[in-house]
């Protein structure tokens, strides 16, 4: 029998979760339509347009244990107007459970500013005349908490609707996130964040930066002038905002299968120390980076 404050008279420490990331947002607020087109043209597979019970809609490029989503509002499903509100472009990062109570109480008892779970799902067109329904129960963090972009944890309790394996072939041949860079006038915001959610053990500090690793993948949290130094010219406008979330990091199995699928998109881009850049200027507001 598993030990349990009730099993044995004494309280368990409950444990920390694992950082791993379950999807990415990129906002297009009311432009979903648009940016659907431009990340096709990126080179992806996009799912069939979704529409959630919470009055809010996306459009998903599965990758291999996680995705990015495009999520709007349609005048036919709106219901959500904190989408208008937040900025466009990527705008959201969100963590793997399987345990949404688990996830919620121990976030509480480590007094992370977290709300309870919450429920919905979206119908899914699985083709060939086939309508599944996806649920999810998602733990989100209080908006104050994450000034760069909303930042929750996805409890999936239909994942097959979701990881279709036709869903996962893309023409740029885009395999999982590999990272995520924000952009924070003071890195140690998320650092404490990152630490009170994972455990400190988990977050790395060197000078001015902080990093958590997430599975395959590291978000890096910097200042805004050490966004705009590592990418130069691709680096987005970040309109004097203090926190955004700044740049995407996508693994492909090969560059030249990006490359081709971006040059039938009408973008001119080559490999330079060891990624493909696209600027914030073509990519809707975040920067978007192929690597090996």
């Amino acid at each position: 029998m598993t030990p349990t404050a009730a099993n044995t008279g004494k309280l368990i420490p409950m444990t920390q979760p694992i950082p791993l990331i379950d999807h990415v947002i990129v906002n297009a607020r009311d432009a979903l339509d648009d940016a659907a087109a431009l990340w096709t043209r990126l080179g992806f597979q996009l799912t069939p347009r979704g529409h959630h019970t919470l009055g809010s809609s996306n459009n998903l490029a599965i990758l291999g244990t996680d995705y990015i989503e495009l999520l709007g509002v349609m005048p036919e499903n709106a219901g959500r107007g904190d989408v208008l509100v937040w900025p466009a472009g990527l705008n959201g990062l969100v963590f793997k459970t399987t345990d949404s109570d688990g996830v919620y109480a121990r976030m509480a008892e480590a007094g992370a500013p977290v709300l309870p779970p919450q429920s919905f799902s979206r119908p899914v067109d699985m083709g060939e005349g086939r309508i599944g329904e996806a649920a999810f129960r998602t733990v989100r963090l209080e908006q104050d908490a994450s000034p760069a972009g909303r930042m929750f944890f996805c409890h999936h309790m239909t994942p097959d609707l979701v990881w279709h394996d036709p869903w996962r072939h893309h023409p740029n041949a885009a395999v999982g996130i590999d990272g995520m860079v924000i952009a924070a006038e003071d890195p140690e915001v998320y650092a404490a964040l990152f630490a009170l959610m994972f455990g400190e053990s988990r977050v790395r500090h060197a000078g001015f930066t902080a990093s958590l690793v997430a599975g395959l993948a590291t978000i890096e949290v910097m200042t805004p002038a050490a966004v705009a130094e590592r990418f130069g010219a691709a680096a987005p406008d970040l309109a004097g905002r203090p926190y955004a979330m700044a740049a995407l990091m996508v693994r492909t199995a090969g560059f030249v299968h990006a490359l081709a699928a971006l040059a039938a998109g009408g973008f001119d881009a080559a490999p330079v120390d060891g990624a493909i850049t696209i600027p914030a200027s073509q990519a809707g507001g975040l920067v978007l980076q192929f690597v090996e």
